[in-house]
Parts: structure tokens; sequence; C-alpha cells
């Protein structure tokens, strides 16, 4: 901070943008002057803006008035019911990879991510602390937040606090890290006396609105200004043109906006929009689009042909046969003890059922293929890591390992309950897209590993309930594209060119990303972009439908 800016009021840089008091500014000019002062790729906040109409006056067009609403909690009557129970543990920083954690959760959850050097250096700043939740059974990093002891920023009246920037990772197994954090912060604010922790959030943000109202905060009239930014524009920009859109369109849709190029919602719900720019139109269903020939697609839809064009191409992929009857089919079962069953055509893993090893699973899992194919393929089961890799325009631009659903046993709850939350979180971390079904190949699953819904989990026990590691039935995905070998990338890439598909997404299975060894079992013509962040997916996209806007300033 400045001394020009310790003499108009308080501001602290929390990495991410800055927080500015604006009730410690002298007039609204002031407020308007320090927010207008606000980095690239940040986002600045003017927090207890008494005459938000007077700031908004000094600049109309540069600053909004934030929709987002204020909860504040009543430290002086908190009482930390239930959290501690809980097996979650959290911390302050104490190393600086801790940070690269922090921005993967933020990065997933669409927020901005905070500038690593500017976090590490305020570690010992007594105005502010980022925490870090983790499982007791492991150091992977679930959930961060930020607290902000207003009375150690400026001589505050009220004696209060705030909590900033809450982010749970999506593909925690871990029910409850955010009542955790809250909880956390809020006995922490008590402790030190302080009389009430305030926070903003958007109403659309259904179970964070629901998550703090019943931790007891209740809505107060406190308003917010920002900057009109590319960060900040759905908040001030309608968007009407998003909305019905699942996540993989979205993402392609504000890439599109964000560089000037026109969006034409077509059809929401079934994914299709149509970008245009200049004189070029270009109809896209999430990450298919025009530039895909029916060839490709329909290369990619057969799952025998996708196969039979790698292995000529001197590619490694499964043995494979058509189902033909049951003789050939227990046949092929006896040459390899452990088979997949899949349709022909499909997507999403539907029909799919891996590893199979009796006779009986292999002819109910025909059946169950039939109903989605009429043309059913036996292929080799080969061990491995479910790696997907993004090849666009004949490049690499992400890859990422796919691990199947999983629970964790609390000690308390059955299978079926434990499934049941799980899917509502992956369901709120998708937007809907990824739930885990109870099914067969589910309950298959869970009895190989001798369970059934209604056994109780013991505590701290991880259980793998699907076989594949499909993100829409359950499974979760984490980015090794710094990690991906020289040889892997180049299969990826000879495979696209083998398909003539300018977008794909290929799907390995490998000893090691690090290594050379691989099997490629199955090509998705319209994978899914929005998976892959913090690689820039859509970007890649953009770049191959409209080149010529890569420098665009727009």
């Amino acid at each position: 901070m400045t001394n020009e800016e310790q003499q108009l009021g308080s501001i602290i840089d929390v990495g991410w943008g800055r927080l500015i008091f604006a009730h410690t500014f002298p007039d609204p000019q002031s407020v308007a002057d320090a927010l207008l002062h606000e980095k690239p790729s940040q986002r600045d906040i003017a927090f207890y803006v008494n005459d938000p109409q007077l700031v908004l006056g000094v600049a109309p067009q540069d600053l909004f008035l934030d929709p987002s609403t204020t909860y504040r909690l009543n430290l002086k009557e908190w009482r930390d019911e239930g959290s501690q129970s809980l097996p979650i543990r959290v911390s302050t920083i104490q190393a600086r990879d801790e940070i690269d954690e922090m921005n993967r959760m933020y990065l997933a959850n669409g927020m901005v991510p905070v500038d690593p050097e500017t976090v590490w250096q305020s570690r010992a700043d007594e105005r502010f602390d980022y925490y870090i939740a983790r499982s007791e059974t492991s150091d992977q990093i679930i959930g961060v937040s930020l607290g902000v002891d207003h009375a150690r920023c400026f001589d505050d009246l009220f004696n209060s606090s705030s909590l900033w920037a809450l982010a749970v990772d999506p593909q925690a197994h871990v029910p409850g890290v955010g009542t955790v954090l809250v909880s956390h912060l809020a006995s922490e604010f008590a402790s030190r006396g302080r009389e009430m922790m305030d926070l903003s959030v958007l109403q659309e943000s259904e179970a964070a609105v629901k998550l703090y109202e019943s931790l007891g905060f209740q809505p107060v009239p406190v308003f917010a200004i920002k900057c009109r930014n590319h960060i900040n524009e759905p908040l001030y920009v309608p968007c009407d043109v998003q909305q019905g859109f699942n996540p993989y369109a979205t993402i392609i849709i504000e890439e599109a906006l964000r560089r000037g190029i026109g969006v034409e919602p077509l059809d929401p719900p079934r994914g299709y929009f149509r970008l245009g720019h200049g004189n070029r139109r270009i109809t896209c269903r999430e990450s298919l689009s025009d530039l895909t020939s029916s060839i490709a697609m329909s290369r990619c839809a057969d799952k025998q042909l996708t196969l039979e064009l790698l292995a000529q191409a001197d590619l490694n992929v499964p043995d494979q046969v058509v189902y033909t009857d049951e003789k050939q089919a227990l046949e092929f079962l006896e040459k390899h003890e452990r088979v997949v069953v899949k349709p022909l055509e499909g997507e999403q893993g539907a029909g799919v059922s891996v590893d199979l090893q009796t006779p009986e699973q292999v002819l109910a899992a025909i059946q169950l293929a039939s109903h989605h194919c009429e043309t059913v393929l036996l292929e080799q089961f080969v061990e491995g890591t479910d790696l997907r890799i993004i090849v666009i325009n004949m490049a690499v631009v992400a890859a990422a390992i796919r691990k199947p659903a999983e629970i964790l046993g609390t000690g308390q709850h059955t299978i079926e309950q434990l499934l049941e939350k799980a899917s509502r979180r992956r369901r709120a971390a998708t937007g809907g897209e990824s739930e885990i079904p109870i099914d067969g190949e589910t309950l298959r699953c869970l009895q190989s590993a001798g369970f059934e819904l209604g056994d109780t989990l013991e505590e701290g026990r991880l259980l793998q309930v699907r076989r594949t590691a499909n993100l829409h039935t359950g499974g979760t995905i984490h980015d090794v594209t710094a990690d991906l070998s020289e040889p892997l990338r180049a299969a990826a890439v000879k495979a696209a060119m083998t398909l003539e598909i300018p977008v794909v997404g290929l799907d390995f299975l490998v000893p090691a990303v690090e290594g050379d060894q691989y099997y490629i079992i199955e090509a998705n013509e319209r994978p899914g972009l929005a998976n892959h962040e913090p690689q820039p997916t859509a970007e890649r996209f953009i770049d191959l439908l409209f080149p010529y806007t890569i420098n665009d300033p727009a």
C-alpha cells in the first residue's frame, strides 16, 4: 500500500485483487479513483460503499454495482455445532506449492487465481490469512478460504471481520469441506473477540447460500462496487445468450464473447449454437463444429473402425471383435481372460462394462450393450491409468488422468447414502452433468469388493464404485499436461491425423503418463473442453475456428 493510499483509506492486496474498504475513504471520488487503479487480470472490490450511486456517478462507464448479497454472522452468538467431528483438518499456508493447489481449485470453480508471490510474501501480514483444508487421511488440499480481520486493517468501530474466496475442490470425496472452513474462520475470529463476520455471495450460488444460512448468516444491506472488466463481465452484461447451455458449451461461448465473436443460441438443451465474426459463420454442438467432417465423425462414432484405422497406422490398440454368438464370445474371454464389452456406437460410457472375467458377466454385459446399439464389441481388457488427451488443430492442448468414481467411508453412512451424497456433490460441481448411477455396473463393482448397498463403510476407507472413469458417471479428472511424455504426445497427434479430425479427445490406457507405453481405446469427436481447466482448451478451439481473432484486442 502506498503512502497516498494509507492517507485516503484502507486497502489490502490479497493476491487475486485488492479489498478497498470504501467507508474508510473521505469521499466517493477517492473510492472510484482507487478502483480505477485495478491491475490487469485482477479483481478489486470496494466493500461497505455508503453511497454507491455517488461512486458510480464518478465513472459510470468503468464501474458497476456488484449484484451479490452481503451476509453477516453474529460472532457473539456463534457456536460451532458439529464441524469439529468431520474428518477435515484446517491450517494456514505452510509451503509455496500449496498456493499452486489453491489456484487449481480457484480455476476449477471459475474464480480468479491468486498471485503466488503476493500470497507467499504476505504470510506474516496479520490483516488476513488463507486457510486450507485437507482430509485427515490425505495431504491433498480440498478447500481454501480467506479471512480478513478488519480490526487489524483500520480503526473498526464495529469490531468486524470478513470471509472471501471460499472454494472447494469439485472432486473432493469428503463432505462438509465448506462447512468446516467457514466454521473454522468464525471460531478463529470469535476467539479474537470480533463481533461479526461478513461475506458476499451471488444468490444464484444456491449451494453456497444454503450453507451460509444453515450456519446462521443473515442478509444485510451492504453494497460493493467493482470495475467493468472481462473477469466481471458476466456480472454486468446480460447473459441470456448463455442460459440453458451446459458447461461444455458455455466455456466456448464465453471465450467467443470475450473476443467479440457473435453467439446465436440455436438449441441450448442439445448444446447447439452458431458463432459469427465478419462474414464467417460456424455452427457448433459444444466442441463439435462444421470443421469436423462427416467422415471424421463417423470414424470416431464407429469404435471398431476407429481401432482398425489406428492399428493400420502402427498405433497400439487392444484386440477387438464384433460379437456374433455366445461361443465366439466365450472363446474371446478364454483367450484374454479379462474383457470389455461395449456398444459399437455411443458416448458417455453408456452400455460399457469393464474387466469381465466370467462367462455370466460377459453374456449379461452383451445383453446390456445391445440395448444401446445392435452391434456389440468385445475388447481385450488392458490394465493402466485412464488418460484423456485433447488434440486441437493437430497439437496437444491438454492431458488429464481420469479416475473412476470413489466414495469415502464415514463409519456412519451406508454405501447407498454415500453414493447419493457423492452424486449431489458431482452434480453441483459439473452443472448437473455428472453423477454416480446406482445400476448394474455399480452393483457389480461393489459386489466384487465384497459389499452391498446397505453396508456401512468404515471411516476413512476409500472405495471405488465404478470400473470406468467416465466423467458422466461420477469419474474425476486431474490435469497432467505438464507431465505428458513426448512419445504419448506424438501418438495422440498421429491418431488425430489418421482420423483426419481437427478436434478430438483420445482415450489412452498407460502405465505412466511420463512413459512411452500405451493403448488407444477410443476417440471422442466431441470432447468436453470444460474438464481440462486450467489448460486453454476453449482458447485453442476458438483459435482454430477464427484464427484471425487470436490477436484481436476485442
